[in-house]
């Protein structure tokens, strides 16, 4: 938003008295004042009153992102009739990212709220809720039904990593638009072209995935990642998962028993390689993978977080394909490079 100050008012010569300067009347100094309090009120009529200059500023609804993966489908969607900001940077793991008091001003100036839900982002929820503003709240991942997963010994939750099936995303898609077209109506046709548009990128994308994974021999479609943020990916390609280091959430710490008891999991499925991931740091991967004698795959797999402007991944649908190629060349297949026939959406973030 662009903030406006408004000058002090020009003082006249006359009005005022100089350096050495003697009033010899009192009539002389209360017409002076008179003077220079009229030539003040009339130059500041001049400017721009305060809240005008920010209803012009605040053209734009102000539309807030919590998620990288988030802020990358809004953009395409919403293109530029929105003033977009993402509050979580490309690399930013969401299940450990601690609020900084910037986060409380945008989601108090915004009129909409885009989060993941299912607890991806709890830092970020609690703040939400007890953040003041008329903002409405979209859970968007919670379009989709759950998994549900182990957490401990009793407790099930649903994994909140949703858009591991580009299908489920098809339905975020479809939220995000009816969100924003109830923000500002007017704009309904280009969101409804925009996300149709995307959809249909979608579409050839859940497709794509699925052809390069049936060219990995079946034996080898198995999983072995960091943490347990590929449970959708892997129902809906048709791959196992033999484990993980971590569960759902990145806080939990591996014991040195979960840790040998992957090794000896890999070495039994007798898998060509295992995976890291961008967003965790892979010291304790690599460690099962020298231990049980396999290959640590070259790429890390984006799992959280899409990644940097000008890199492989930075939007929701590369990071998809590079993670698919990553899998597939790692597991003994062959990829076709994706060639999708509908182009995106321009997408314009500020």
């Amino acid at each position: 938003m662009t903030s406006h100050m408004i000058t002090a008012p020009h003082r006249p010569q006359s009005g005022y008295p100089q350096s050495g300067y003697k009033i010899h009347s009192y009539g002389q100094a209360i017409a002076g004042l008179l003077l220079s309090v009229w030539l003040s009120g009339c130059n500041i009529g001049s400017q721009p009153a305060p809240n005008q200059s920010a209803a012009n500023g605040a053209a734009k609804p102000s539309v807030v992102s919590t998620s990288t993966i988030l802020a990358d489908l809004t953009a395409q969607i919403a293109a530029d009739e929105v003033q977009l900001i993402g509050i979580l940077e490309p690399g930013t793991d969401p299940h450990v990212y601690e609020p900084v008091p910037a986060d409380s001003r945008d989601l108090e100036k915004a009129d909409l709220i885009f989060y993941n839900g299912y607890n991806l982002e709890p830092g970020l929820i609690k703040l939400m809720n007890a953040a003041g503003g008329r903002a409405q709240k979209v859970a968007v991942g919670e379009v989709v039904p759950p998994l549900q997963l182990q957490k401990g010994q009793r407790e099930t939750v649903p994994d909140p990593h949703v858009w591991g099936n580009v299908k489920n995303v098809m339905q975020m898609v479809t939220a995000i638009r009816d969100a924003l077209i109830e923000l500002s109506p007017d704009d309904r046709d280009r969101f409804t072209q925009n996300a149709a548009q995307l959809t249909a990128q979608l579409e050839e994308l859940d497709q794509w995935i699925t052809q390069q994974i049936q060219t990995i021999p079946p034996e080898k479609r198995r999983l072995v990642t960091t943490h347990d943020a590929f449970q959708y990916y892997a129902r809906a390609y048709n791959l196992d998962i033999i484990g993980t280091l971590i569960g759902i959430s990145t806080e939990e710490q591996p014991s040195a028993q979960t840790v040998q008891r992957l090794v000896e999991s890999v070495k039994s499925a007798q898998v060509p390689a295992i995976f890291a991931e961008t967003t965790i740091n892979p010291a304790l991967i690599k460690t099962v993978a020298q231990e049980a004698g396999v290959q640590l795959a070259p790429r890390s797999l984006y799992s959280d977080s899409i990644g940097a402007a000008e890199s492989d991944g930075d939007s929701y649908i590369k990071m998809m394909v590079v993670n698919t190629q990553t899998i597939v060349e790692a597991l003994g297949g062959k990829v076709t490079p994706f060639q999708p026939q509908r182009t995106p959406p321009s997408a314009s973030q500020k």
